[in-house]
């Protein structure tokens, strides 16, 4: 290393994300909240975690001049809502001091229609102060909605969010979660972190968040999202969507543009593996059994 090269530690590196993000915003006059990471609570999180990125929840009224200011701000777009994420909800930036930026125009598991939703979040923010700038998050609450909802998108994930959160949290706050979770409309997506998804087995959004929590083959998980669609148009969308191929996500595994070439062999690759694991799953199920003795 030379004498003009420092090495920041990654929790004060995204404490300086969160502040250059909310500059970037108070210049635009835009609303945003900060989730996760370093901007959670410490009652919350006592261990301190601060994840790997900067995460924001932006006003969808918002999102597009976000966009703008952002990458006049020297951010650069690095994956999109349509191939960054499965639910479509976040979008990836990158800063050459900041790292990664997603931000969301709504959070996975919160039916309530993305406008209200992100109102009633912001009724109730709270501010804190992030490398000299003052941030606005959600409530206490709020928060640990969010990281319950976040923690039931990992079927191999970390539950710790979920222990420390909803399962040791006293009977005022669950309380207080619970009427919020409610009111956000997310009590499937809740259910599959917290316990007690089963409630909801008639519920067009239980296989989606079933195989979301538990695990299971990308072609469960598409037929899955297609069946949680609100709409015959969004289930088309999807049904369209399915087959091709992410390009974004090939470059970003190749390290390069795809060609044409990486294209069409990624077109046939996908639903050769799609075979695979349903092969695999059928084995797993009705396969040979072990005598154990």
């Amino acid at each position: 290393m030379s004498e003009s090269e420092v090495t920041v530690p990654l929790p004060v590196r995204l404490r300086f994300g969160h502040a250059a993000v909310q500059q970037v915003a108070n210049t635009a006059g835009l609303d945003v909240l900060h989730i996760k990471g370093v901007a959670v609570d410490p009652e919350l999180r006592p261990t301190g975690y601060a994840g790997s990125d900067v995460d924001v929840l932006v006003r969808p009224a918002h999102v597009a001049a976000i966009d703008r200011a952002l990458r006049a701000g020297g951010w650069t777009l690095y994956s999109t809502f349509e191939h960054g994420s499965p639910f479509g909800h976040a979008q990836t930036y990158l800063h050459e001091s900041w790292g990664y930026l997603d931000i969301h125009r709504y959070f996975p598991g919160i039916r309530l229609e993305p406008e209200r939703a992100f109102e009633l979040l912001w009724e109730d923010l709270h501010r804190i102060e992030l490398a000299g700038t003052s941030c606005r998050v959600p409530s206490p609450a709020a928060q640990a909605v969010i990281l319950v909802l976040n923690a039931a998108r990992s079927a191999k994930g970390d539950r710790a969010d979920v222990l420390t959160v909803w399962s040791d949290a006293d009977d005022e706050r669950r309380e207080e979660i619970t009427e919020l979770v409610g009111r956000l409309h997310a009590e499937v997506a809740f259910a599959a972190a917290a316990g007690g998804l089963e409630r909801f087995r008639d519920d067009r959004e239980y296989p989606l968040w079933k195989v979301v929590s538990e695990g299971g083959s990308r072609a469960a998980e598409w037929w899955a999202r297609i069946r949680a669609a609100p709409s015959a148009r969004d289930r088309l969308r999807l049904v369209a969507r399915a087959p091709r191929v992410n390009v974004e996500h090939l470059a970003h595994r190749l390290g390069r543009t795809p060609s044409r070439w990486d294209i069409a062999v990624e077109f046939l690759r996908r639903p050769l593996s799609g075979v695979g694991e349903g092969v695999r799953s059928l084995y797993r199920r009705f396969g040979p059994r072990r005598v154990v003795r």
